[in-house]
């Protein structure tokens, strides 16, 4: 399984999610982590005060690959080697590591590690490294 190399487009998305997770510290004081913008919208937890961030923030995750389409005229080139099983499988357990973890990856690895948080940097050196795992267990033993 061969992976594009694609150092402009990827300069530029993290770019843009550095960018995100200032602006929503700057304006809103709050971890631009999507786990926790999501779970702090929905109930028991629902934060009535963040609410509207909340959505908007989410929104703009939801809209941004119509907007390319718009833009651009084309949709995304993506392949997806894994079944249906395999990701709800991968969902699920992301899911669970988010909850474990007491955050996902933007929260730990993008706000967290640029905060100086030691709790993000385990977190996130123990995310990459199950990552690392996984993908060499599939590719190289799985042989998918």
């Amino acid at each position: 399984m061969e992976t594009e190399f694609t150092p402009i487009t990827s300069l530029l998305g993290g770019a843009l999610i550095g960018l995100s997770a200032v602006l929503m510290m700057a304006m809103h004081g709050r971890i631009a982590g999507i786990s926790g913008i999501v779970a702090r919208m929905l109930p028991p937890s629902a934060d009535k005060a963040g609410l509207p961030q909340g959505i908007i923030f989410v929104f703009g995750l939801l809209i941004a690959a119509p907007l390319w389409i718009a833009l651009t005229g084309k949709i995304p080139d993506q392949v997806i080697s894994a079944g249906g099983p395999a990701l709800a499988i991968a969902g699920l357990l992301v899911g669970f590591g988010s909850v474990l973890g007491n955050g996902c990856t933007s929260g730990h690895g993008v706000c967290g590690i640029s905060r100086g948080s030691a709790r993000s940097i385990a977190a996130t050196i123990t995310f990459m490294a199950t990552a690392f795992v996984t993908v060499f267990i599939i590719r190289h033993i799985v042989g998918s």
